[in-house]
């Protein structure tokens, strides 16, 4: 194998917003105030040549819920000419036999189901009929695909020490269906992913405030991701640096009059990465970012990468 096929591409994933419509409002997920509509699909393989080359894997989500997207099939299929692997992010209710046909298309690579979104929509209500459709389809999958990975996310925990209460029924569910016990670890902080079987994972965390030129600003120093193993394109081809710049705030460029490549390569852009490799935040809404302060290596295990 040549080290062309070997090098690895510029970003790990690059968001692909196919929609910013969602059938659900959490309460952890601020309601869009853009614009709300559905990326066409002539918009998308546009977008997706330019992604292809750049990109390992690519998300149809930044905000909105992709299963709702009416040509859903369609978008599958340019990803799969284009040899660019899908990461999947769903709150899983409208998982029907159709849709989970579709999921198991050889090209998606992971499949993320964001648990938590169903208590905080539907309070009391009992979980089976939801959990059942998502569980079936795992099922399938760790039969048909099992190379294809599925990520159970429980995002929504009050304390990083501590299990959550609202979570205990659904633990218990996945736990018995799956023939496994379930320990969550002392700190999420410490670690945030816990296998279950096969490429099946219960991924769990702290809830978190999305950033917005409304909050404190809580300083200029930090590092973050952005731009280096992941960026966005918002619905209407806004590109923008992060998956939680939900509003385009931070408007790096229009994938519709520019090519991405010389977006990325443009002074705000160029700024930013420089500055997070300084450990810098040179735009405003970073500043305002508590998301950053997860990247900060705790004390305790600096002093020991010190020694």
């Amino acid at each position: 194998m040549s080290a062309m096929t070997l090098a690895r591409k510029r970003f790990n994933k690059i968001h692909i917003e196919i929609s910013n419509i969602c059938n659900l409002q959490c309460s952890f997920c601020p309601a869009v105030k853009r614009q709300k509509g559905f990326m066409c699909v002539t918009d998308f393989e546009a977008i997706v040549a330019q992604v292809a080359p750049l990109a390992e894997t690519v998300c149809l989500h930044l905000m909105g819920e992709p299963l709702l997207h009416p040509q859903l099939e369609r978008l599958t299929a340019i990803c799969s000419a284009a040899s660019l692997p899908i990461f999947l992010v769903s709150n899983g209710v409208l998982l029907r036999e159709k849709a989970s046909q579709l999921l198991l298309d050889p090209i998606f690579r992971q499949i993320n189901f964001s648990l938590h979104s169903f208590r905080d929509n539907f309070g009391d209500q009992d979980p089976r009929v939801y959990l059942e459709r998502i569980f079936s389809f795992t099922e399938q999958a760790l039969n048909e695909r099992p190379e294809l990975y599925i990520n159970y996310r429980l995002w929504n925990l009050s304390d990083p020490r501590g299990r959550g209460e609202d979570n205990l029924g659904m633990l218990d569910r996945i736990a018995e269906r799956f023939g496994t016990a379930l320990v969550l670890p002392a700190d999420v902080r410490q670690r945030k992913s816990l296998r279950i079987k096969q490429r099946l994972y219960l991924h769990f965390d702290t809830e978190f405030v999305w950033p917005s030129p409304e909050l404190p600003q809580l300083g200029t120093r930090g590092r973050c991701y952005g731009l280096s193993s992941h960026m966005g394109i918002l619905m209407d081809g806004t590109v923008v640096p992060c998956c939680l710049d939900k509003e385009g705030v931070i408007k790096l460029g229009q994938i519709k009059d520019k090519p991405l490549i010389e977006i990325l390569e443009g002074p705000r852009a160029q700024a930013m990465v420089d500055g997070f490799k300084a450990g810098r935040l040179v735009e405003d809404l970073c500043q305002r970012c508590s998301y950053i302060e997860r990247f900060k290596v705790p004390a305790q295990a600096r002093k020991s990468a010190e020694k």
